[in-house]
């Protein structure tokens, strides 16, 4: 186990050392310190050389796109960006925007004065300025609308924000971190992203790698998933058998790291005894060419319902997890969640696990 490079991402109270010789080894110190959602595990190559990098961009005040599929732990990067730079000691706030509509998204980041809008009974605090000082993560930033595009443009140009329904401006101090898993730079050529805007986010720009191209780092990933599992007090699952690793290095993993760690901890429920065995993995892993299911044409049923039971099926196919069967899907997080809406099913897939029944 010693290849492996745990990197802990701390709370923001704690120190972090910026580069430097004794970089590793502090962070080995503190990695029983640190909690096991905030963990980047890795020993492969194209890791060290990302995680360089990381050292490199912290230290500076620059705006920071993270590039990279949906699973790959893009908020991981942007939180161990914060927690080197020099406003550790500073909040790390987080939205994803592809999560809310256009007016709520607008309230959520910038906030509101008390009766701007329907509901609107108190003043609200935006993530923007609660994020003063700190570092403000924008998750999914090329599903933002063109109205919140412009407010994010001037915001990030002139460093103060209207609240909804405000009159006066607030001067807010914020590090931007963005995250996409598009083509920011094709979205600007179709004139779905706004160019000026485009510059401004991107100085220096990341790239998180999915999971097959860092599969080295799968075993090491089990191992950590199962050893911090918040299912481990089972006691079951607790290691994975020779066979059955062969199984998951053979994989592909489209859902990436978020996958893997969703796989581990369903298999430390269902698994049959201490170490896990290629019987108790998942069928679609085991075997996942043979996962494809088409349907005959059924003349009573209509585009838009089979929109609907295809959209559904997918969703329960990821065991609810919406990014994965966006992605499935070839659609926006966004539509995928106004889809939801239009079928009144929101709600039953409102959780990040399978849906009850």
């Amino acid at each position: 186990m010693s290849q492996i490079e745990s990197t802990p991402i701390l709370p923001t109270s704690a120190t972090l050392p910026v580069g430097g010789q004794n970089a590793g080894a502090a962070e080995e110190t503190r990695s029983s310190q640190s909690l096991d959602t905030k963990t980047i595990v890795y020993k492969s190559e194209v890791m060290k050389q990302l995680m360089k990098m990381i050292d490199r961009v912290s230290p500076s005040g620059a705006t920071v796109l993270v590039l990279g599929e949906s699973g790959t732990g893009k908020e991981l990067i942007a939180r161990a960006i914060h927690d080197r730079s020099n406003r550790r000691n500073k909040p790390f706030v987080a939205i994803n925007c592809g999560a809310l509509r256009e007016t709520l998204l607008e309230s959520e980041l910038f906030g509101h004065e008390k009766g701007s809008f329907t509901g609107a009974y108190t003043r609200k605090i935006g993530l923007a300025e609660a994020a003063n000082g700190g570092t403000l993560f924008l998750d999914e930033i090329g599903e933002l609308s063109p109205g919140i595009q412009a407010k994010l443009l001037r915001f990030i140009q002139e460093g103060e924000i209207f609240r909804v329904g405000g009159k006066d401006p607030i001067k807010v101090d914020i590090r931007l971190i963005s995250a996409t898993n598009r083509e920011l730079d094709q979205e600007v050529t179709r004139g779905n992203f706004r160019e000026d805007l485009y510059y401004r986010i991107n100085t220096i720009t990341v790239h998180s790698p999915p999971l097959r191209r860092r599969k080295e780092d799968i075993q090491l990933l089990v191992e950590h998933f199962l050893a911090r599992g918040s299912h481990r007090i089972l006691n079951r699952g607790r290691q994975m058998s020779e066979e059955a690793m062969k199984i998951l290095m053979r994989y592909d993993w489209p859902g990436n790291i978020r996958e893997l760690q969703n796989v581990c901890e369903r298999l430390q429920i269902l698994a049959d005894g201490h170490t896990i065995m290629p019987g108790d993995l998942p069928e679609n892993i085991v075997n996942p060419e043979q996962k494809i299911v088409t349907d005959d044409y059924d003349p009573t049923v209509t585009l838009y319902e089979l929109e609907k039971r295809y959209i559904l099926k997918a969703l329960n196919y990821f065991d609810g997890n919406k990014t994965q069967a966006a992605n499935a899907l070839g659609i926006t997080i966004k539509t995928l969640y106004n889809k939801l809406h239009e079928y009144g099913e929101f709600e039953k897939y409102a959780v990040h696990s399978k849906p009850v029944k």
